[in-house]
């Protein structure tokens, strides 16, 4: 169940930072630290979605 949430963690990381620099700048926050605060709140936000998801979709397959 690792090698799943760890490859779901490369397809969360990058759509919840990336959704996450977006809103940013749609706020007009254009500090560099604004940028690297929601890039990484959204890698941090998705180590325990991936996992959760990891193991929705493990029990799904038994």
């Amino acid at each position: 169940m690792f090698r799943l949430a760890a490859v779901l963690y490369i397809l969360v990381a990058t759509a919840l930072s990336g959704a996450a620099v977006t809103t940013v700048l749609a706020l007009r926050l254009m500090e560099p630290w604004h940028l690297a605060a929601a890039f990484a709140a959204g890698l941090a936000l998705a180590a325990p979605l991936s996992w959760l998801l990891a193991r929705r979709l493990a029990g799904l397959v038994r």
